[in-house]
C-alpha cells in the first residue's frame, strides 16, 4: 500500500495564523509533499481573523454536537481552498472567535481539548476526507493518539489511522489537573497513569503524544539527541530515551520562493549570488537610514530578528552589550517580548543612537530589510529546536553567529580559517564572553579578509534550505506507517 492521504492537525498555519516556527512549518511543508504525490490537507481552529478575512471563501460542510463531560458543544466544520491547499476549520465561537491564537493558559487547555476531540469526531462526519495518517503538531494535538485508543478502538473506522507527532518545542507541554482532563477528554482510568498521560501525577499533553503516537519526530537531528539529556529534556528525557526507537530528528526547511532576495519586493535593492555585493550595500545603506544609524558602509551591521525572551539568549547579549558597542560595529534588533528585555534594549539604544537601533514590533517587511541589509545575524539561543532565522539570513547573504545547539548546530558550519570553508560562526557554551569574542572575530574577518568574507557569503547563499529533502524523509516515515497498516489488515 502506498500512502496517499495525510491530514496535518495544528493550532497554527501560515499565513492564516502563526506565532512562530510551528505555523511556518505547517504552512510550508504540505505543498512540497503534494508535489511528491501525497494528498495532504490541514485542519485547524477557525480563529476570528480568519473568518473575518476569508468568510466568503469558506464552504460550510456541516455541524454536529460534541460531548465534553457535562457539556454539549456545537462544532461546525468548514473548508477552504487556499492557493491549491485544502484547509479544514473547526468552528466554535466560544473557543475560537478571538483575535489571538492563544489566550489564558487554563482556557487554552480547554480550547484545545475541544479542538482535538472535534477533529476526531469530525472525521466520520461531516469531513469529506478520511486520511491514512494524522500528522500532529505540538502539545495542542498531543492527546489525539491517546483519544484514538480510548474512544475509537477496536470497532471504529478510525482504528486504522496511524499517527505522527512532531515536537516543535518541548518546553511547552500542555499540563493541567487530572480531574479536569479526565472530564474534558472522557478518559478511562487506565490512561490516567504514569505509564499513560500522567507525568508526576498530572496529565501532560506532550507526554501523551510521545507515548501513544506511532512515530515521533522533532525538528532537527541535534535537538532529537539533546532532548534525551536532562538539561534539554524539560523533565521528559527519560521518557524520550525509552521511546527513542520511534524518535527521529528532521531538519526544517524554509520557503525559498518566499524568501528570495532576487524577487523580494520589500527590500531596497534586489540581488542574487552574482551581484550580492552591490545589492547588499544598497540594502545596508537604506536600512541604516531607516533606523537612524550612522551612514557608514565600513561599520559591520549586526542584527537580530527575534522574540525577546530568555530562550533567545537575551541575557547573554545584555551581559556584554556595553562591551560590544565599542564603536567597531552597529547593532539593530527587531522583535517584541518580555518587558525587562524591551526596556533594557531601548535604554541602551537611546544612549548609543548612531550605532544601535531597536524596533519593538513585529513587522515582516521590516524583518526582510534586516535580513537583506545586515552583514551578520546574531542568534545566541540557549536552546533552539530548529530555528528558521539563521537559514533565512543565509538566503539573503547575511552570515549567522549562533550558539551550537539544536538546528543551529545542524545548519551553521563554522568558518575554518585554514580551509576557508564554512557558512557562519558559532560558539559552544552558554557564555556571554564567548558570544562577544566570536562576534568581534566575525567582524574582523569582514573588515580585514575580504576574500574570505566573500567566500562565506557565496557559500551561505548557495545552501539548499528548501523543504524538498525534509519532505522526502517525511515521505519515508509515511510509507513505513503505511506498510505497518497494511500488515494489520485482515485477510479476506
Amino acid at each position: 500500500m502506498t500512502v496517499k492521504k495525510i491530514l496535518f492537525v495544528s493550532s497554527e498555519v501560515s499565513p492564516l495564523a502563526r506565532t512562530g516556527g510551528l505555523g511556518d512549518v505547517v504552512g510550508a511543508l504540505p505543498p512540497v509533499l503534494r508535489r511528491q504525490g501525497y494528498d495532504v490537507r490541514i485542519i485547524m481552529p477557525l480563529y476570528k481573523p480568519i473568518s473575518a478575512r476569508y468568510g466568503s471563501d469558506l464552504q460550510f460542510l456541516g455541524w454536529h454536537m460534541i460531548r465534553m463531560g457535562w457539556r454539549t458543544l456545537y462544532c461546525g466544520v468548514l473548508k477552504m481552498d487556499l492557493d491549491g491547499q485544502i484547509i479544514y476549520f473547526i468552528d466554535n465561537e466560544y473557543y475560537f472567535n478571538h483575535d489571538q491564537i492563544y489566550l489564558d493558559y487554563s482556557f487554552d487547555i480547554e480550547r484545545f481539548s475541544f479542538f482535538q476531540r472535534a477533529v476526531l469526531d469530525s472525521l466520520e462526519k461531516p469531513l469529506d476526507f478520511m486520511p491514512d495518517i494524522l500528522h500532529l503538531h505540538d502539545w495542542q494535538t498531543g492527546m489525539i493518539p491517546c483519544l484514538l485508543q480510548a474512544h475509537y478502538h477496536p470497532y471504529s473506522r478510525l482504528r486504522q489511522l496511524r499517527t505522527i507527532f512532531t515536537i516543535h518545542n518541548l518546553k511547552y507541554q500542555g499540563i493541567h489537573g487530572k480531574e479536569r482532563i479526565a472530564d474534558l477528554m472522557d478518559l478511562p482510568e487506565r490512561f490516567l497513569t504514569e505509564d499513560g498521560v500522567l507525568r508526576d501525577g498530572v496529565p501532560n499533553f506532550m507526554k501523551a503524544g510521545i507515548v501513544y503516537a506511532d512515530q515521533v519526530t522533532t525538528v532537527s537531528p541535534t535537538y532529537a539527541a539533546e532532548i534525551r539529556q536532562e538539561y534539554y529534556g524539560e523533565g521528559l528525557h527519560d521518557l524520550l530515551n525509552r521511546q527513542a526507537h520511534k524518535l527521529t530528528g528532521l531538519i526544517n526547511g524554509i520557503d525559498t520562493k518566499n524568501y528570495n532576495p532576487a524577487t523580494d519586493p520589500d527590500i531596497a535593492c534586489r540581488y542574487t549570488n552574482e551581484n550580492w555585493k552591490e545589492g547588499k550595500a544598497a540594502c545596508k545603506a537604506a536600512l541604516q537610514a531607516e533606523l537612524g544609524l550612522r551612514q557608514q558602509a565600513s561599520l559591520p551591521l549586526v542584527v537580530m530578528v527575534t522574540r525577546l525572551v530568555e530562550q533567545k539568549g537575551l541575557d547573554l547579549l545584555l551581559h556584554v552589550l556595553e562591551e560590544l558597542l565599542d564603536g567597531s560595529l552597529q547593532l539593530a534588533i527587531l522583535g517584541t517580548g518580555e518587558v525587562q528585555y524591551e526596556q533594557a534594549l531601548r535604554e541602551t539604544a537611546k544612549r548609543n543612537p548612531e550605532i544601535m537601533a531597536v524596533s519593538l514590533t513585529f513587522d515582516d517587511a521590516l524583518a526582510r530589510r534586516f535580513y537583506a541589509g545586515a552583514d551578520l545575524f546574531l542568534m545566541p539561543s540557549l536552546f533552539e529546536p530548529c530555528g528558521l532565522s539563521q537559514m533565512i539570513a543565509m538566503r539573503y547573504g547575511t552570515i549567522p553567529v549562533v550558539r551550537e545547539t539544536g538546528g543551529l548546530k545542524d545548519t551553521v558550519q563554522p568558518y575554518n580559517q585554514y580551509t576557508g570553508s564554512g557558512n557562519g560562526f558559532s560558539f559552544s557554551n552558554v557564555n556571554a564572553h564567548e558570544l562577544l569574542f566570536i562576534t568581534r572575530y566575525a567582524c574582523d574577518i569582514l573588515r580585514h579578509m575580504p576574500e574570505a568574507w566573500q567566500a562565506l557569503v557565496r557559500q551561505a547563499m548557495q545552501e539548499d534550505f528548501s523543504w524538498n529533502r525534509s519532505a522526502t524523509r517525511y515521505g519515508r516515515l509515511y510509507e513505513l506507517l503505511a506498510a505497518e497498516q497494511a500488515e494489520e489488515q485482515p485477510c479476506t
